[in-house]
């Protein structure tokens, strides 16, 4: 694993997978998708956001439906990884299966302001706002997590674990 550098961009509680991927947009190429990312809630973002961001986002993130665009969505648009409170443990698991990093830690709110610039230290499970220098750890992922990410998905796992069957 690494350590991802990025800058902040910082959203609330309770971020549903409709403000990630909203339903208008369902059918829509992924390049239309990405444009209307957290439109309601943070009309910059989708704008602006730049490859190695890192979203940083308050308790129960990616609640409401399984949507797989909308952890897709934020990959498009280049975000390195998202760092929450907590999240809804069906975006956690379909970030993870799609290669996008999503790692929990409490308290990630309190010591980070939009455009901060963050460590995420993957190897040592720790986040650190280079601005303040506040550091927290995150919860670890397991290793079957960290197989999936390293390869870029479970795609790719799958894949890897088919050719070396042959």
């Amino acid at each position: 694993m690494r350590v991802i550098n990025g800058r902040v961009w910082k959203v609330g509680d309770s971020i549903s997978t409709d403000l990630l991927s909203p339903g208008a947009y369902a059918y829509a190429p992924l390049e239309v998708r990405r444009q209307h990312v957290l439109e309601t809630v943070h009309p910059r973002f989708a704008r602006e956001a730049r490859p190695g961001d890192v979203l940083v986002a308050g308790r129960n993130f990616g609640c409401g439906s399984s949507r797989e665009s909308a952890p897709e969505n934020l990959k498009a648009l280049g975000i390195a990884a998202v760092v929450a409170e907590s999240f809804a443990r069906i975006f956690l698991r379909n970030a993870i299966a799609i290669g996008l990093v999503a790692v929990t830690c409490p308290g990630i709110g309190a010591i980070v302001e939009e455009g901060d610039p963050l460590d995420l230290d993957l190897e040592a499970f720790s986040v650190t706002n280079v601005r303040t220098g506040a550091s927290l750890p995150v919860h670890p992922l397991s290793s079957e997590m960290r197989e999936i990410l390293e390869h870029g998905g479970i795609l790719a796992v799958l894949k890897a674990l088919g050719s070396r069957s042959r």
